[in-house]
């Protein structure tokens, strides 16, 4: 790896360098090689050197380890310190077309942001980030993404004694809008610029030919997040901790801990254990997106303007469109689920049909896919619903639609590019992890691999794309501090 560091570049109150902890019996458990392919990586064939650098053990020549400073509203609650408690930033690396890349350890050991934790990641949880990531990139989602993980031979006890690992992720940038809320909370204008240009250079580019360059920042932030949130709704994902220092500027996704894809549709789901108020509910993200870049916006009011009445209503009028601009996209991608144009009649139509499956407990990946093939066989699609008068007089309305907007050639390709046929379905995983700890890995790897192609049908797996049965439906995702 060529690093580049320019984040270590930044004054030191930004981070703390330390190197990660040694661990007793590291182990190579995958490596993710197309995406080392398109890093320009080389790894070595010797699975005990490449355990070695993915956990931590062996530093590469010219990587200096950070753990970044942040802070953030947690479940609304502002903690001015958090930080990365148990991860380090090895540097970043650049490709030939340009593409820059950040690279970090997750799971590696304390750092003065460890709040009295101890540093490591419980098994369970590095194979979820790295199957939920790493299906989330091939479903079209903005997102980190997993490179390697690899077993520390010691034990992690949280409940119980738990097997340890080390999963590295790659991203654009791993600023978060709590990394704006460590300055602003400290009234430290000169840091809050820095970092606003250092996002500029890596994030947003275009935003450095503005008249005002923060101000375009923020625009450019709030509709990565809109797109985003669009892309999780179509797609039943709910990331269950949307904090502020889980909300990266980039856009990206960041930080799977108690994530999950909604199996039958219920608008109101909640799965993650340390949400018992329903604040992350599944129809919650895009306020709470908006209530986040509302704390982003706060941060920058000095960098938007030298008058705090003219930055505000500058601020304001920013977000005050992240809605609207969600609602389009969501409008475009959920019409394009139903292969129909995004206008106003297509867009009722499809919140008609959420109705109905919410209604009937209707799979949600399963229904939309068994429409793609509705034109020819309804019955796949019709008999997931308990109200077949309903659902019928549905389908019939569809397909005239279909036929007045001239869509009804074309509609089955654009469902099948926007239904996928496989998700990572939450029992599967845990059944995966589960076989992990028994030393068994071989379901994660066939997750992963069927998992990378979701929108193929792949009859050989299609076991992987049936919903849970009453006794493996999974309700409550956890954390792995």
């Amino acid at each position: 790896m060529r690093f580049i560091n320019s984040y270590a570049r930044l004054p030191e109150t930004f981070f703390e360098r330390i190197a990660p902890e040694p661990v007793a019996a590291p182990a190579l458990i995958r490596l993710n090689r197309p995406l080392a392919a398109r890093l320009e990586l080389d790894p070595p064939d010797d699975d005990a050197a490449l355990a070695g650098i993915f956990t931590g053990n062996r530093l590469l020549p010219g990587s200096e380890p950070i753990a970044q400073a942040y802070a953030g509203h947690q479940f609304g609650q502002f903690v001015p310190q958090l930080g990365d408690g148990r991860a380090h930033l090895l540097g970043e690396v650049e490709n030939a077309a340009g593409e820059r890349f950040d690279i970090q350890l997750k799971g590696s050991g304390r750092t003065r942001f460890s709040r009295g934790g101890d540093g490591r990641a419980p098994l369970g949880p590095v194979i979820r980030e790295y199957v939920v990531s790493e299906a989330m990139h091939a479903l079209g989602v903005p997102t980190t993404r997993a490179l390697a993980m690899a077993a520390t031979g010691q034990p992690v006890f949280r409940e119980d004694e738990l097997p340890g690992a080390v999963i590295t992720r790659v991203a654009s940038g791993f600023v978060r809008v709590g990394t704006f809320e460590y300055f602003a909370a400290r009234r430290m204008e000169d840091e809050l610029r820095t970092l606003a240009d250092h996002v500029i250079e890596r994030n947003h580019p275009a935003a450095r030919e503005a008249d005002n360059p923060y101000r375009a920042l923020f625009e450019s932030v709030c509709a990565a997040q809109a797109g985003l949130m669009a892309r999780w709704l179509c797609l039943g994902f709910v990331h269950g901790v949307m904090n502020t220092d889980n909300t990266s500027v980039s856009g990206e996704t960041i930080d799977y801990g108690p994530c999950a894809f909604l199996d039958h549709y219920d608008p109101a789901m909640v799965f993650s254990s340390i949400d018992p108020m329903g604040r992350y509910a599944f129809n919650q993200q895009p306020t709470i997106m908006a209530w986040n870049l509302a704390c982003l916006g706060g941060c920058l009011l000095p960098l938007l303007d030298p008058d705090e009445t003219t930055a505000r209503a500058a601020g304001e009028a920013v977000l005050e469109r992240f809605i609207p601009d969600f609602t389009e996209r969501y409008r475009e991608g959920l019409c394009r689920k139903i292969g129909l144009p995004g206008d106003d009649e297509s867009f009722s139509l499809a919140r008609r049909l959420l109705d109905l499956m919410r209604r009937s407990r209707a799979d949600f990946t399963n229904a939309f896919r068994a429409l793609c093939d509705a034109q020819a066989a309804p019955a796949p699609f019709t008999i997931q619903f308990a109200t077949a008068e309903k659902i019928a007089t549905w389908l019939n309305d569809w397909l005239a639609l279909l036929d007045r907007t001239g869509s009804a050639a074309t509609a089955r390709e654009t469902m099948r590019a926007a239904n996928p046929a496989f998700i990572p379905r939450n029992h599967r995983i845990e059944a995966a992890i589960q076989a992990a700890m028994a030393g068994d890995f071989a379901p994660a790897d066939r997750l992963i691999e069927v998992l990378a192609r979701p929108f193929d049908d792949q009859p050989e797996h299609a076991e992987l794309a049936e919903p849970p049965r009453p006794e493996e439906r999974v309700t409550r995702t956890f954390c792995g501090t």
